[in-house]
C-alpha cells in the first residue's frame, strides 16, 4: 500500500532534513486540497505528522488536524510527539484512525502497551527510527532524532509482541528526506524475522524505481512524502507501480 504523507508546521506543508527544524523548506498552505488530492487518487490511508506539537506539545494543532480528518473519507494516522495517553485519545476522538507513537514507545513501554491493550493493536503504530552502526546494530533514535537510545529495534519490537503489536513505521533515518531509495535490505531482514507485524517503510522514495525495490521486500506499506511533493510521480503512479509487481 502507497501512504502519503504531509508533515505540518503552523498550518503549512513542510519538509524538514533529517528532521532539523532549522533545514525546513516549504510546500505551501493547502494540506487540505493536497490531502483530497491523494484521496482522488485512490490512496488507501494517509500519514499526518503534527510537527508543532512534536516541538511543543501544548501547540498541538487539533483544530487544523478535525478540519483535515473530517475533510477525507479515508483511513489517517498521525504522529507527533505523543507523550501521554491523553494525547493519544485527544487524536482518536478528533478523527484520528490509528495514533503513531514514537519515543514514548522507548522512554515510557509500559505506558504504551497499556494503550495497545486498552484501543487495539489496529489503533497504534509503532514509528521506530533507526540508526544502523558499522557493526549493523539498529539503534533506536529518539526524541526527535536527537538522541540514540540504548534500544535496537529489535529489542524494542519483542517488548511489545506480547500486548499485540500489529503496525511498526521503520525509518532508516540516514535516507529520510533524501530521495536517494529505501533501505531495502533492512525491510527483508526486519519482515522475515516478524512475520506477524505490518510494516510501514519510510525514508528516500525518490523515484518509481525505488518503490519497484520494496515489492518483494515483505513491507505492508510504503509511506512517501517529499517525492509527491516535488512531483517526482503521482499517487496514481506510485499505486500502479506497487501493484503491478
Amino acid at each position: 500500500m502507497i501512504i502519503p504523507a504531509l508533515d505540518l508546521i503552523d498550518g503549512k506543508v513542510v519538509r524538514l532534513h533529517q528532521g532539523d527544524y532549522r533545514q525546513q523548506r516549504d510546500y505551501g498552505k493547502d494540506p487540505l486540497l493536497r490531502l483530497q488530492d491523494y484521496q482522488r487518487q485512490g490512496a488507501q490511508l494517509l500519514h499526518l505528522v503534527d510537527l508543532t506539537g512534536a516541538k511543543t506539545p501544548t501547540a498541538r494543532q487539533i483544530p487544523l488536524l478535525r478540519k483535515l480528518l473530517a475533510g477525507v473519507d479515508l483511513p489517517v494516522q498521525v504522529g507527533g510527539g505523543i507523550r501521554n495517553e491523553q494525547d493519544v485519545a485527544t487524536l482518536l476522538e478528533a478523527g484520528a484512525t490509528r495514533v503513531v507513537i514514537g519515543s514514548t514507545a522507548v522512554k515510557q513501554p509500559r505506558w504504551v502497551q497499556s494503550w495497545l491493550t486498552g484501543y487495539g493493536s489496529d489503533a497504534v503504530v509503532l514509528a521506530l527510527d533507526v540508526r544502523i552502526d558499522a557493526q549493523g546494530s539498529k539503534r533506536v533514535a529518539i526524541s526527535g532524532w536527537q538522541e540514540n537510545s540504548s534500544a535496537t529495534l529489535e529489542q524494542v519490537i519483542e517488548q511489545f509482541l506480547p500486548y499485540g503489536l500489529k503496525h511498526v513505521l521503520c525509518t532508516d533515518i540516514s535516507r529520510d528526506g533524501t530521495l536517494a531509495g529505501c533501505n531495502v535490505a533492512l525491510y527483508q531482514e526486519i519482515t522475515h524475522c516478524y512475520p506477524q507485524v505490518a510494516f510501514q517503510a519510510s525514508g528516500g522514495i525518490g523515484s518509481q524505481e525505488d518503490l519497484a525495490q520494496l515489492r518483494g521486500s515483505g513491507v505492508a506499506g510504503v509511506i512517501v512524502g517529499r517525492a509527491l511533493l516535488e512531483g517526482k510521480f503521482s499517487v496514481e503512479e506510485a499505486i500502479a507501480c506497487w501493484q503491478n509487481g
